[in-house]
Parts: C-alpha cells; sequence; structure tokens
C-alpha cells in the first residue's frame, strides 16, 4: 500500500511540475529577424477595473497603430485566445487585437462575482466600457466589433446600441434564435448518423430531442457537445471531441499561469449556472425580432457546416438586418470557428471589405 501511494505521488508531482512549467503566464513578445522586440508592436496581459469588476485582456498587435479589433467571445463563460496557440488567426498582423476575457470567465474569473451582474444586459455595458476605454488608450474614434456565438448575441446588441464607438460589427457564428437552432441540429445530426450506419448515435437522439423551452432535457444537453463534434458541427469542422480538442489543449497554453487554467474552467461552469441562466436566456431570445436595424456596416462569417449556431437561421437573420453595408459570407469548410478553420479567407475578407466598408467579396 505504501509503494502504491509512494508511486501515485511521484506521479501527482511530475505532472504538476509539467503543468508548471507550461505555465509561465508571460505573453511572448513579437520578434523582429534578429529576434528582439519588435519595435511598436505590443504583447501583454492586462487586467482592468470594468463596471466594479476587474477583468483581464490579452492585447496583440504586430504594430499599435493598427485599427482596433475587439473579439468578444463565446461561451458564456469561455475565453478563446488560447485557442491562437493551435490555430494562429494572423489576425495580429493587420489589427491590435483585443481578446477580452468577459466577467467571470478566465482572467476575469473571480467567486466574489455577485451573481446579480451576471446578466446579458451586463454584458452588453461591459463590451461598450471596454471599448471606450480601448478608444481612449489607442486613440481611435472608433474601434472593430467581432463577436463569436455567444459573444455575437452580446456584441450585436452593443453595436446597435452605441453605433458611434464602432467602425463595423462582425458577426462570427451569428446567433439568431437558439433555441430554433437546437431544433435544426438536432435534425441534422440524426440523419448523417442514419446516412452514415451510426444506429448507437441515433437511437440516443430519438431518446432525447430538444424541447422549444428552457431549459432543454437534461439527456439532451448530455449528448450535445458529443453529437455535434461527431456529426462535423461543432467547435471546428475536424474536432471530434471537446476532451482532446479543447480541455487538454487549454492546459497546454503557455500564457496563462496554472492558477489562470484552472479559472479558466472555474469560470466555464460558473458562467453556466443555473442560478443565473444566462445559457437559457440566450436560447429563448429571438434577435431577429429584437435587433434588425443598425448605423454601421454589419458582417456575418458563417461556417457551412455550423450547427452550433444554425447557418439557415444566420442567412435567414441577415436578410432582415437593415444596415448601410451588409455582406453575409459562407466560409465553405467551416463549422462554428472559420477565424480558426480558414484564417486565410476571414483576413481576405476583413482586408478587402470590411476594412473599406465594402461587401465586394459578400455571397451573392
Amino acid at each position: 500500500m505504501l509503494t502504491i501511494i509512494s508511486i501515485l505521488l511521484a506521479i501527482l508531482l511530475i505532472l504538476t511540475g509539467a503543468l508548471l512549467a507550461l505555465s509561465p503566464g508571460k505573453p511572448e513578445p513579437f520578434r523582429d529577424e534578429n529576434g528582439n522586440p519588435l519595435a511598436g508592436s505590443i504583447s501583454e496581459k492586462i487586467h482592468m477595473e470594468i463596471n466594479g469588476v476587474e477583468q483581464g485582456m490579452f492585447i496583440k498587435s504586430k504594430n499599435s497603430n493598427n485599427p482596433v479589433l475587439l473579439f468578444v467571445h463565446g461561451g458564456p463563460g469561455m475565453p478563446e485566445y488560447w485557442l491562437t496557440q493551435r490555430y494562429p488567426t494572423g489576425l495580429e498582423d493587420h489589427f491590435t487585437v483585443v481578446w477580452w476575457e468577459q466577467r467571470g470567465a478566465g482572467l476575469s474569473y473571480s467567486p466574489d462575482i455577485s451573481a446579480e451582474t451576471m446578466t446579458a444586459e451586463q454584458f452588453i455595458s461591459d463590451t461598450i466600457e471596454v471599448t471606450k476605454y480601448l478608444r481612449q488608450r489607442f486613440g481611435q474614434e472608433k474601434i472593430y466589433l467581432m463577436g463569436h456565438s455567444w459573444g455575437s448575441y452580446i456584441g450585436i446588441q452593443a453595436a446597435a446600441r452605441e453605433p458611434e464607438l464602432f467602425h463595423a460589427y462582425i458577426g462570427v457564428g451569428q446567433i439568431s434564435h437558439q433555441i430554433q437552432s437546437e431544433q435544426l441540429a438536432h435534425e441534422y445530426a440524426l440523419e448523417y448518423y442514419k446516412q452514415n450506419g451510426d444506429s448507437n448515435m441515433v437511437e440516443k437522439l430519438e431518446a432525447a430531442p430538444p424541447t422549444m423551452t428552457v431549459p432543454l432535457p437534461a439527456n439532451y444537453d448530455a449528448l450535445r457537445d458529443a453529437y455535434m463534434h461527431g456529426a462535423g458541427i461543432g467547435t471546428t469542422r475536424n474536432m471530434k471531441s471537446v476532451v482532446t480538442g479543447i480541455f487538454l489543449p487549454s492546459w497546454q497554453f503557455r500564457e496563462y499561469t496554472l492558477v489562470e487554467k484552472v479559472n479558466l474552467w472555474r469560470g466555464k461552469f460558473y458562467s453556466r449556472s443555473d442560478s443565473f441562466s444566462l445559457w437559457n436566456k440566450m436560447q429563448v431570445t429571438d434577435l431577429t425580432r429584437q435587433v434588425t436595424e443598425f448605423e454601421i456596416p454589419v458582417y456575418f462569417l458563417h461556417g457551412k457546416y455550423d450547427y452550433t449556431c444554425a447557418y439557415p437561421l444566420a442567412k435567414g437573420y441577415f436578410k432582415k438586418l437593415d444596415a448601410p453595408v451588409k455582406g453575409f459570407y459562407t466560409l465553405e469548410e467551416s463549422a462554428h470557428s472559420p477565424m480558426f478553420e480558414e484564417p486565410e479567407k476571414v483576413r481576405q475578407i476583413l482586408l478587402e471589405d470590411v476594412l473599406t466598408g465594402t461587401n465586394d467579396l459578400a455571397d451573392r
């Protein structure tokens, strides 16, 4: 027994040592051809008070004079900057990219955050306050706002509410009416697994249909990640498991400390808590009836295989939008995260259309 305990302790110490070695927690600077920090670049991890809560963000740019792009991540409660270690976006070549981690999530997790402040309205207000800080810090009258998944739910509302702060809004994996999206995803997956002869998954899906009321059935929620990633309609087209595709890689990210990695997952579960129902409120909100008029250009970038936020619904929502310029872009090889799956195509859209206020590359 003592030998077994000693072995287990040794394994635990080795794993802890390995995790600490993988967790220096310092952003790497951009470097020139001589290995020196690149002049005019910025690579930092900062914390600041936003609406009474300390919140963190990564700011990355090879030229801090470039246009500012605020990325509003998904979840709720799942920051995405750490994914760029595996899926580089190249956005920092052309923008000053701000990977803000929302209240209760990642760098911004704290057990002391009041549940009463974990509301969609508060997140919209936080988005606006972060924007005001960035305008002042970088001396830019307006910035670009990119919302992904849950981030598109709060981002599009912020853009409609305070258009004078933004050059344009970019929705990636844009939410429209999420509870309806769950129905379409279930239908798509059921047909997919039938065609592929996976009778086991077909049986599970038939026993766990989503409802049009919240909370969604527990058996459906328990199956959701597995069936979506198995069908190639989840986080990325090629990601088959959240364990191997998200959970394990998060522990390898070098710009978080070990404590910050733990908080990444504490924040994920905290932000999905039933006590304030961010997820449920988002599910039943029909943005196609609530947010349709804009004073700024609006762009939707959507993976063809995205049923996490269903592609057909996003196209339908887009048609209802009234904006001075608008463009819908189908990413043919992507599921829910085209900025990670087809980064070159996304950069082309941003540089040739979004920065010029046109829609020449948009679907016709």
